[in-house]
């Protein structure tokens, strides 16, 4: 835990953070190659739905979509024992209950194994994916929780290309590797994330919660970039540790009685107005239609489009890459251009693809269908760069320091509910009602637009401060009116809310937030 200190020991925390979403990523994508290739429809008769198969589309969306419960029941463990176990141990938790569904899924020969195996994974990516973002940001510069997040997301859409190619590469082999080895290879990426959390250290806001205080300090220090050229006692590491000290002292005090409660309760700080938020960001991820892409493409290109199985895995392929060049993106323009343009600019372009792909599908021709394919290769650019990483970010920055792990851990659950409602439905709505399946998606989409506007407020280079005084009285303010102050005034350290105050400004008292229950 010690041979590594400054920016090396981040590079290799950020790695090990990009392992477990790249697993995460190839996780979503891995299967959409599987269900058409002769392989698995040969073992898996009973979810057959190509042409000439007796499988039932209702059957095939249920084994699919019966991971996203696995997810949200891991998510729903974290936010029981996670503060408990710690970040790491979470996370090796998961990456061992992961391997196991991995390797329960490469061996099944049966529909019940197979379902088995798809829970086991999903309670282990529940693990990861609760608690990985957590202890990557409270281990990196606070200043750069922004982009820190969205590079995390690319990584994901990665693991989600990777996905692609290796079902693409494994399709021409006739035997049942064709499925088996796709399915087995998560194991290795879990393995590697395992082995990278083994050596690296725990969370210095949970070390200083539980009491262990020196190993904080120590953690507190060797991250810090300039780690080889001062001492763990520095001024600027034990006021890091007092500012980590404080954060956790007033969220203790603000969430006396109960905790839950005030989630529920608006008051004067509006504490579930703003947990609604980020529930609301993850309900406009997943209803967006993402999902209906990137588990079932080839699906979509073969019983939508009416392309050959080949040409279907092909084209998803080149479809990840360009979903990855288009995640990288906001990198670059998240703290230019703000979330709220973000999101509005993709909630538009998704609402206009999809309802172009509505009527290039009801044509059927063949130059519809190349328009059609286009449409894939665009929502997934539109949702890239605006949909993909901000509801991931708006749960920590929205919720104030006394609810945001819990409003957080009920975004994220909320996010594999209605990930799986979607998985479940496709197969069945496209069997059914055909192209209105992606006509109800354009609605969808069309709806996120006044939803943005008139309710999610600004938060574009705030400090935490800042955005807690947005929500402060009468009415919500949507964009910052008063002085900005010391832009990007954030402490190098982590990202556990321990901002510093504007001039003038002070962080909101415990007896604020107090007065939030009522």
């Amino acid at each position: 835990m010690t041979f590594l200190v400054g920016m090396p020991l981040n590079w290799a925390i950020t790695a090990t953070a990009g392992s477990g979403f790249l697993l995460f990523g190839y996780d979503q994508g891995v299967m959409s190659g599987l269900l058409t290739g002769e392989a698995f429809t040969r073992t898996f008769p009973e979810m057959d739905t190509t042409e000439g198969g007796s499988g039932s589309a209702s059957l095939q969306g249920t084994v699919v979509a019966i991971y996203e419960i696995g997810c949200f029941f891991g998510a729903i463990a974290v936010l029981l024992w996670g503060e408990r176990l710690g970040r790491r141990w979470c996370i090796m938790i998961g990456c061992i209950v992961l391997c196991i569904g991995g390797a329960l899924q490469a061996t099944a020969s049966t529909i019940p194994h197979m379902i088995v195996g798809r829970i086991v994974a999903g309670l282990g990516n529940g693990f990861n994916t609760s608690t990985i973002p957590v202890w990557h940001s409270e281990l990196m510069l606070a200043s750069n929780r922004g982009k820190g997040l969205c590079i995390e997301l690319a990584i994901n859409i990665f693991g989600v290309m990777t996905a692609y190619w290796v079902d693409y590469g494994m399709s021409h082999v006739l035997n049942d590797s064709q499925f088996r080895f796709p399915l087995a290879l998560q194991c290795l990426f879990a393995i590697v994330t395992f082995l990278g959390i083994i050596v690296l250290p725990e969370s210095p806001r949970w070390l200083v919660a539980h009491d262990r205080h020196d190993e904080a300090r120590h953690v507190l220090w060797s991250v810090h970039k300039n780690a080889k050229s001062i001492q763990g006692d520095d001024e600027r590491i034990l006021k890091q540790l007092t500012e980590i000290q404080d954060a956790i002292d007033e969220e203790r005090n603000a969430a006396r009685g109960s905790s839950w409660k005030i989630l529920f309760t608006n008051g004067e700080q509006k504490f579930f107005y703003r947990t609604m938020l980020g529930i609301g960001g993850q309900f406009m991820q997943q209803l967006s239609g993402i999902n209906l892409i990137t588990y079932y493409l080839p699906v979509i290109f073969q019983q939508s489009i009416g392309m050959s199985q080949n040409l279907s895995l092909l084209l998803a392929g080149f479809n990840g890459i360009a979903y990855f060049l288009s995640s990288m993106v906001p990198i670059w323009i998240i703290d230019k251009l703000g979330r709220r343009k973000l999101m509005l600019f993709a909630a538009g372009g998704q609402a206009a693809c999809m309802a172009v792909l509505a009527g290039t599908v009801s044509d059927g021709g063949q130059a519809a269908g190349y328009v059609a394919a286009v449409m894939l290769f665009l929502f997934n650019f539109f949702f890239a760069v605006g949909l993909l990483a901000i509801p991931w970010l708006l749960p920590a920055e929205y919720a104030p320091l006394a609810i945001r792990t819990k409003a957080a851990a009920l975004a994220t659950a909320s996010n594999w509910i209605f990930t799986f409602l979607v998985v479940e439905i496709t197969p069945v709505s496209i069997k059914n009602i055909g192209y209105n399946t992606y006509t109800y998606f354009a609605v969808f989409n069309f709806f996120f637009l006044p939803l943005i506007y008139f309710f999610y407020p600004e938060t574009r280079r705030l400090s935490l401060e800042q955005i807690d005084k947005l929500f402060t009285g009468d009415k919500v303010m949507l964009h910052w009116t008063g002085s900005m102050g010391e832009i990007g005034g954030e402490i190098e350290g982590n990202s556990t809310g321990a901002a510093t105050s504007l001039e003038g400004e002070k962080r909101i008292s415990v007896q604020e937030l107090e007065a939030g229950r009522s």
